[in-house]
């Protein structure tokens, strides 16, 4: 027996599940499936221990998508943004530049979740949409595209047959596999670790980025852990000064941790444990096919760098959600929604590649541009609002 559904999401990642939130309140029927069940805590095998600023046009889609109250007890406000920029090792600081959300108008630049934990509260509120078909533990695994429906045929033998395909499911996406869509991958030699520290100064709703060779060390505030300080780390360095990092012993990777911080927050120490991930730049050759679509990381995958990758994917997530017509697979919807991507997915990538391969850079002449830029961006007001604008996007 095949079900039936209007649309089919591949993926129940974070993109996948506000995507599925979305569509159900503009009245669409859903199903969405994935391999994976989202971890309890933040120590099960396999939890994403990086966060997410949800800037503020994002939280609007997810406002309209009705899920933002979910998320809410678990939020911390973004209220500035620190940017460090430093040389030698150990770090010395070079030029200091703090960005404030008040340039445009706004009380926050966001608000930061921790990843597994916004995936399961997003998981429960799933499970509440009647509209929604939320399928975890069994997965995509072949479809046929015809002219008025897509078949799917799922992990377990099950079929669905649905108007629009949506593959959200990663940067190793098997729709787009099945789409015979191919990637471009730039590859950086980078890994960056993902983790959660306690430290003793307070953050403020602060976020710092410390630039130095490597690639960029972020710090993200979190909610207080055991009544003390704490905060979201995504610390990018060349693969094998990564490697070295990663066969040091407790004490000695805590004593290079606070060096790379130059102790902004004081001493700091793991709470967490500490995930590792290479750095790329991936982007889809194509964005549809036949009934056939693609958002998020199966279209795009881009460093961790100013906050820039799962706001893209929601901003995928707008786009898509505000064209679709009576019938969301129609091929005019789908082609102008991959018109509408690839302009932003290319202008993107492209400015991130550029500022990653700056902040990797252990050249002096690279590394002194890169401190001048930082002050010519901040101190000149039109530029600092316009480089804050792109930085924040629309996804509204």
């Amino acid at each position: 027996m095949t079900d039936s559904t209007d649309i089919f999401i591949s993926g129940a990642g974070l993109a996948g599940m506000i995507l599925a939130a979305r569509l159900a309140k503009r009245g669409f029927s859903v199903v969405i499936c994935d391999p994976s069940t989202p971890p309890e805590n933040a120590e099960a095998e396999g939890s994403d221990l990086r966060s997410t600023a949800y800037l503020e046009p994002s939280r609007k889609v997810m406002d309209d998508a009705g899920i933002w109250e979910t998320l809410a007890p678990y939020a911390t406000a973004l209220k500035a943004l620190q940017v460090i920029d430093t040389h030698d090792w150990p770090p010395r600081e070079r030029t200091r530049r703090t960005f404030h959300p008040t340039d445009l108008d706004l009380d926050s630049f966001g608000q930061n979740i921790p990843n597994w934990r916004a995936h399961l509260a997003l998981m429960e509120h799933l499970q509440t949409r009647d509209s929604v078909d939320l399928r975890l533990g069994v997965g995509y695994d072949s479809h046929v595209a015809r002219d008025d429906a897509v078949t799917v045929t799922l992990t377990d033998g099950s079929t669905i047959r649905a108007r629009l395909l949506i593959g959200a499911d990663g940067r190793n996406s098997p729709v787009r596999d099945a789409a015979g869509i191919d990637v471009k991958t730039t590859r950086y030699g980078q890994k960056a670790f993902a983790f959660a520290v306690g430290h003793e100064k307070p953050h403020h709703n602060i976020s710092t980025e410390i630039y130095n060779s490597g690639g960029a060390f972020t710090t993200v505030p979190l909610a207080d852990h055991d009544g003390a300080p704490a905060s979201a780390i995504v610390w990018m360095n060349d693969a094998s000064r990564s490697r070295e990092l990663s066969e040091m012993d407790e004490s000695g990777f805590r004593e290079v941790l606070n060096a790379r911080s130059c102790s902004i927050l004081g001493d700091m120490h793991a709470v967490s444990p500490i995930r590792t991930w290479p750095i790329i730049t991936q982007t889809a050759k194509a964005l549809s096919a036949k009934r056939t679509i693609l958002i998020a990381e199966a279209a795009h995958v881009l460093p961790p760098i100013g906050a820039q990758g799962l706001n893209t994917s929601i901003a995928d997530i707008a786009v898509l959600c505000d064209m679709l017509g009576d019938d969301p697979g129609a091929d005019d919807t789908l082609q102008r929604y991959a018109k509408d991507r690839a302009r932003d997915m290319k202008l993107r990538s492209g400015a991130i590649d550029l500022f990653n391969r700056v902040c990797q850079s252990d050249n002096a002449v690279v590394q002194g541009m890169r401190s001048a830029g930082l002050i010519a961006f901040h101190d000149f007001a039109p530029l600092r609002k316009r480089v804050m604008q792109a930085g924040m996007g629309s996804a509204a």
